[in-house]
C-alpha cells in the first residue's frame, strides 16, 4: 500500500493523515470544505512543530510529511488512485452510508474501504458497497498522532486477508491494532460511554459535583482524566449519539443516555468544541489569546 485517501478534514481525519504521511504514505485528504482543508494542514503543521521542538523529529521528517499531504473537495479525485480509503467523517449513519456508496463506485475495485466509526456497525456499512469482503473498521484515538491503540474491526463479511493485511498496515504506523468483532460499541466506546453516562447520572441525581467526580476518578482510578471532562474532549454530541447507538442495538435502559446529556446537547453545550460542557472553556481561550500577545 502506498496511496491513502483520507475522506473527512477534521480532528480525526487531520489526525490520520498526519500519521500516515509521517510514515512514508502518499495521502489525499478530502473534504468538501476548502476552509476545513486548510485548517486542517495548518493543524497538522502546529502538531509537526510541536514534535520538532520536543527533538522527537527532524525538520527533514516535517518537510516529507507535509510534501506527502495533498487536498481535495473531491471524492472522485482523491480515491481514483487509492489503495486504501478511511472515511473520518461526522458520526452519523445516513452521511456514512452515503459517502461508501460514492467510494464504492470511484475508488479501484482492489481498494480496501476503511471507516473510523466508533460505534456505527461495519456490516451495515458494507451491505451499500460491491466489496463487504473489502471493508473494515479502523478506529483510531484522539489525538491520533498520539494514542497508540487502533480498534480493527471485521464486518460479518470482511475477509481473513483484509484483515491481516490492515493489523500489519496500522503497526507500520507504529501503532497497537487490536482486532474486534462488529457489535454496537465495539469495545472501547461500549465500556467507555456507559462509565461517562453514569458519570453524567451522578451529577444529574445530586450525588456530586462535577469537579468531585472527575477527582474521584483520576485519584481514585487511576485515570488521565475525568468522565466529565473526557466528554467535554469528546464532543457531547458525540457521545449521545453512540450512547443512541449502544441503546438501540441492544435495546437494554442500561445504554440510554442521561436526560441531563440529551438537554445539554438540545442547547448546543457539546464541550470543548462549543466553549462549554461541564465545563467554561471560553475565559481559557481569551486567557490563551492574551498571553500570546506578551510572547
Amino acid at each position: 500500500m502506498k496511496n491513502i485517501a483520507v475522506i473527512g478534514a477534521g480532528t480525526m481525519g487531520n489526525g490520520i493523515a498526519h500519521v500516515f504521511a509521517q510514515n512514508g504514505y502518499q495521502v489525499n485528504l478530502i473534504d468538501i470544505s476548502q476552509n476545513a482543508l486548510e485548517k486542517a494542514i495548518a493543524t497538522i503543521t502546529k502538531n509537526l512543530d510541536r514534535l520538532l521542538m520536543k527533538d522527537r523529529i527532524t525538520s527533514e521528517v516535517k518537510d516529507h510529511t507535509l510534501k506527502n499531504l495533498v487536498i481535495h473537495t473531491s471524492i472522485s479525485e482523491g480515491v481514483q488512485n487509492a489503495d486504501l480509503v478511511i472515511e473520518a467523517a461526522t458520526e452519523n449513519l445516513d452521511l456514512k452510508l452515503k459517502i461508501f456508496k460514492q467510494i464504492d463506485k470511484e475508488a479501484p475495485e482492489n481498494a480496501i474501504l476503511a471507516s473510523n466509526t466508533s460505534s456505527i456497525s461495519i456490516t451495515k456499512i458494507a451491505s451499500v458497497t460491491s466489496r463487504p469482503e473489502k471493508v473494515i473498521g479502523m478506529h483510531f484515538m484522539n489525538p491520533v498522532p498520539i494514542m497508540k491503540l487502533v480498534e480493527i474491526i471485521r464486518g460479518y463479511s470482511t475477509s481473513d486477508e483484509v484483515t491481516n493485511t490492515i493489523m500489519e498496515l496500522s503497526k507500520k504506523l507504529h501503532k497497537i491494532p487490536v482486532e474486534v468483532n462488529d457489535y454496537p460499541g465495539f469495545v472501547a466506546n461500549r465500556i467507555l460511554m456507559p462509565m461517562i453516562n453514569e458519570a453524567i447520572y451522578s451529577l444529574y441525581e445530586g450525588v456530586a459535583g462535577v469537579y468531585e467526580i472527575d477527582t474521584v476518578m483520576k485519584l481514585g482510578m487511576a485515570h488521565p482524566m475525568g468522565p466529565l471532562q473526557l466528554a467535554d474532549f469528546i464532543g457531547l454530541d458525540v457521545c449521545l449519539s453512540i450512547l443512541n447507538v449502544l441503546y438501540d442495538g441492544f435495546g437494554n435502559p442500561k445504554y440510554a443516555p442521561c436526560p441531563l446529556l440529551v438537554n445539554m446537547v438540545n442547547a448546543g453545550k457539546l464541550g470543548a468544541k462549543s466553549g462549554e460542557g461541564f465545563y467554561d472553556y471560553t475565559e481559557s481561550r481569551k486567557a490563551e489569546k492574551i498571553a500570546k500577545q506578551f510572547h
